[in-house]
């Protein structure tokens, strides 16, 4: 990574918290306002970031009052008082005001000089965690953060994290070039600009079967600009019919068919695509240009944690509840927006009849509850999944519900194209402010659809705001699965 861009970081916040944050500081007065923000610290392959847990407004009069050499400043009893409770849990101090209105903004010379003098008491009153200052104009932001050490970071942006996505820079970005005649039509719909987004984002793909394929199909498509690819399987017979562009030859369906010698059939489940390759292959042929990592893995890997720390957005296609559980708690204590789909059918097991079919698109922010809260993870499969294989066959773990689960490409597409458009319209800034933020069911066999609210448990020690919850604590809080 080259110095310009390790001399940047970025802070991510959510929807609601910016909310209030924005209220105090543009009240409609014209005055400078000021508060202050906990941030966790995650340090990633791109430099760090900062994800705001939470927001102290500096109360008019009794902790921002009129200041000695500048306008405005915060009492240093109160500066004190929140850099304690950093230090003690382990988050960044970073003090916030704002200036006029606008779409530029940057600190004056005053506001540097009180940074000079007053940051290297604050780092060693938080002792090892950086510190910094915000200041907004109304639709702008500019950082000065210091790492311990010395090195001084700038904000390259902000990201609200909300029903759609908000990107607030120090001034407006210079135009990117788009290839407008490629995407001509996508444009017509979102802009120059939209597509520019879409470009600059990075997304990934846990599980790459029958509905991860289709949404590399989509997102390449799209013209996504880079890909986080996870999965550990290869492509067999079964999966040809439901796996974007895939052939008999990626299933080395010659020497896996039955009736072969097993041994020539292990040969041949060796040779066989990898299914983060064939997605690869995919997105390739729609987008040349498109950066892809791949990860032969399960996703509870501390290589993949660490590629999905810089992602804008993550689509769960896995079944696992181990998944499921890493899944939840990235997106909560890094900010990190996602969802998790696929589609089930249901068979009775003497008749074969088939007894329900449903899709689901269930979207998981950190703001909308988690999957804890909405009990989409089972302790007790949890638990089965957690056991190493010899463990569970001696405990009879391995019986019928671990057999393949029924499954059509046609299912499948309902599923992914709900992801995909619910993630192009978060990027672009096409969703309503008031949009459903639940899961969206299919169900086919009746031909109806069912929206579910999302459930939140303001204790839960996930996505809650008590004093135990994982909720935007960066790197400093243990992520599960992994050592």
């Amino acid at each position: 990574m080259d110095e310009r861009t390790m001399s940047q970081c970025e802070v991510r916040i959510t929807a609601e918290a910016y909310a209030t944050l924005h209220a105090h500081l543009f009240p409609g007065d014209g005055d400078e306002h000021g508060a202050v923000m906990y941030a966790g610290l995650l340090q990633t392959q791109a430099g760090p970031v900062l994800t705001v847990r939470e927001v102290v407004l500096a109360e008019e009069g009794k902790d921002w009052v009129p200041g000695t050499r500048g306008y405005r400043k915060m009492l240093a009893t109160f500066v004190a008082r929140q850099a304690r409770r950093c230090r003690d849990e382990k988050l960044v101090y970073i003090a916030v005001h704002n200036h006029g209105p606008g779409d530029r903004v940057s600190f004056s010379d005053v506001d540097l000089e009180t940074h000079e003098r007053g940051f290297p008491a604050l780092l060693d009153l938080v002792q090892g965690m950086p510190v910094g200052s915000l200041v907004f104009a109304e639709r702008a932001v500019a950082g000065d953060i210091w790492m311990p050490g010395g090195k001084r970071l700038t904000v390259s942006r902000m990201i609200v994290v909300g029903p759609q996505r908000i990107e607030l820079l120090p001034a407006p970005r210079i135009a990117d070039q788009v290839q407008q005649q490629l995407y001509d039509r996508q444009v017509r719909i979102f802009g120059e600009r939209g597509q520019a987004v879409l470009s600059r984002s990075r997304v990934a793909i846990i599980g790459l079967g029958g509905v991860g394929s289709l949404l590399a199909e989509l997102l390449g498509r799209l013209g996504v600009g880079s890909f986080v690819l996870v999965d550990p399987d290869r492509v067999a017979i079964s999966n040809v019919p439901r796996l974007v562009d895939a052939t008999g030859l990626d299933a080395m369906s010659w020497l896996t068919a039955e009736g072969r010698p097993e041994w020539l059939r292990r040969i041949g489940l060796s040779l066989a695509t990898r299914k983060v390759d064939l997605s690869t292959r995919v997105i390739r042929r729609a987008n040349r240009q498109a950066k892809i990592e791949r990860h032969f893995t399960p996703m509870e890997t501390r290589e993949v944690v660490e590629a999905l720390k810089t992602c804008d957005y993550v689509f769960l296609a896995a079944d696992g509840h181990r998944a499921r559980l890493l899944f939840n708690s990235i997106v909560h204590q890094y900010l990190i927006p996602g969802v998790q789909l696929g589609s089930r059918i249901q068979v009775e097991t003497n008749t074969g009849k088939v007894d329900n079919v449903h899709t689901a698109s269930r979207l998981v922010t950190p703001s909308g509850g988690c999957l804890v809260c909405n009990q989409a993870i089972d302790p007790r499969k949890l638990n089965e999944e957690c056991k190493p294989d010899t463990m569970r066959q001696r405990e009879r773990y391995l019986d019928e519900s671990d057999a393949p689960a029924p499954s059509v490409i046609t299912l499948n597409s309902v599923s992914a194209s709900q992801a995909a458009n619910d993630f192009l319209f978060y990027m672009t800034g096409l969703t309503d402010e008031n949009a459903f933020q639940g899961t969206v069911q299919g169900r086919p066999m009746d031909r109806r659809i069912r929206f579910i609210a999302p459930r939140r448990d303001d204790g839960c020690t996930e996505c809650g705001r008590g004093p135990e919850s994982r909720f935007a604590r960066g790197q400093y809080w243990a992520i599960p699965l992994i050592d």
